[in-house]
């Protein structure tokens, strides 16, 4: 069973006495239908399941639709009171918020037990469609790219297969055919979810601008770039401005973040030139087109992906946490993490080799701030495999 925390506390809520609406938000193959329906067949009372993906055009009336089959369900006379709706990729309907709130409250009112799990693409486009109006009535449950242990369990992968085709468990079946696999990775996951999930849904004034620069950030993954400098990759007239707005899409899309230099205060975060970094690093594979026994081979390169596996696990941790994700840097010093939970400080260097050898950014960084904890991950510090099956909170 994957996302077995999510599973469990959704299990526990529709077992429960109380209705509810549980939103669950993140990027395609995340496994958002999958673990709805592991639930539908999990749980004893009636239960009924729509999709607004399909290709037929949906609207507002099609989700009453679907609501008054769930609402039937519910009919005491026919020896049920409680029932599940799940309803798929919600944010494709227009104001789906506000027909959500006007159903729902028609439910309380009329004392309907009707429970109900909404799921969509990224919580970027749930997030447009949550107004004041559903206020108190929704959690948002975040459900991330799969994990080296969650693909190492389903699928018996090692660390080196985790690092080079990263967390999408639908493409497994295509490994026997890397050129099918990236294209696969390159049309059915990042073109759909940016044509069919960003530009559709929110306004991009320039389309192709937002395309090469995730391109870019997938390219540099791991690495600071300064806006000025995208700008002369992308040899756009694009403004900086922009460039940052169009990297937060793509991070609350769950592709790739520009992760802030950690200052001890927020407005001086802002202001830094952003580190890019992956949420899945099968994202850089697939646009870097290489082979694996090359990337191996290569050792500056897999030292590249590793971090980025690294940063992608840290990243996905802190969707939906009370966590904080930096980098630091200083003259030519830098620490390639820094994760942050309160007043608490962890500063991890990673090291792709067996040579684990001095660290002076981080000593650097420790005479500049309070730090909790140092960590080496990799070489002669935690183990890669340790490191990356544990719960980024555990450190703290």
């Amino acid at each position: 069973m994957f996302k077995r925390a999510v599973f469990n506390n959704l299990l526990k809520r529709i077992t429960g006495p109380k209705k509810f609406i549980q939103v669950l938000a993140g990027p395609r193959q995340a496994g958002k239908t999958t673990l709805a329906k592991q639930l539908m067949e999990a749980v004893r009372i009636p239960t009924h399941y729509a999709s607004a993906d399909e290709p037929a055009l949906k609207n507002n009336s099609w989700m009453e639709q679907q609501w008054e089959v769930a609402r039937f369900k519910t009919r005491k006379d026919s020896g049920n009171s409680d029932a599940l709706l799940v309803l798929d990729e919600i944010q494709k309907l227009p104001n789906w918020s506000e027909t959500v709130k006007r159903l729902w409250d028609e439910d309380n009112f009329n004392d309907i037990q009707l429970k109900v799990i909404l799921l969509g693409s990224s919580p970027l486009l749930i997030k447009s469609g949550l107004t004041e109006s559903l206020a108190g009535r929704f959690e948002l449950v975040p459900v991330t790219h799969w994990s080296y242990s969650e693909m190492k369990t389903a699928f018996g992968w090692d660390l080196e297969k985790y690092v080079y085709f990263g967390g999408y468990p639908g493409a497994v079946t295509l490994l026997d055919d890397i050129d099918r696999w990236m294209h696969y990775i390159k049309e059915s996951l990042i073109e759909t979810s940016i044509s069919r999930d960003i530009l559709l849904m929110t306004r991009v004034d320039k389309p192709a601008l937002l395309r090469r620069l995730f391109e870019l950030a997938c390219a540099y993954s791991g690495q600071i770039l300064s806006y000025q400098k995208m700008t002369g990759q992308l040899q756009d007239a694009g403004n900086t401005t922009t460039l940052a707005h169009y990297l937060d899409m793509l991070a609350s899309a769950g592709f790739v973040a520009g992760l802030q230099k950690y200052a001890g205060q927020q407005v001086r975060r802002r202001n830094s030139s952003p580190k890019l970094q992956v949420f899945n690093t099968a994202l850089m594979t697939a646009q870097a087109n290489i082979g694996f026994e090359e990337l191996v081979r290569n050792r500056d390169l897999w030292g590249r992906w590793v971090e980025s596996a690294v940063g992608a696990h840290l990243l996905n941790q802190t969707i939906g946490q009370e966590l904080g994700l930096y980098y630091w840097s200083k003259s030519n010093l830098e620490v390639d993490f820094v994760l942050v939970k309160g007043d608490k400080v962890i500063a991890i260097e990673v090291k792709s080799g067996t040579s684990g050898g001095t660290f002076p950014g981080i000593d650097s960084f420790s005479k500049e701030f309070k730090v909790t904890r140092k960590l080496l991950v990799g070489a002669q510090g935690i183990p890669l495999t340790e490191f990356l099956t544990a719960p980024a909170s555990n450190w703290f």
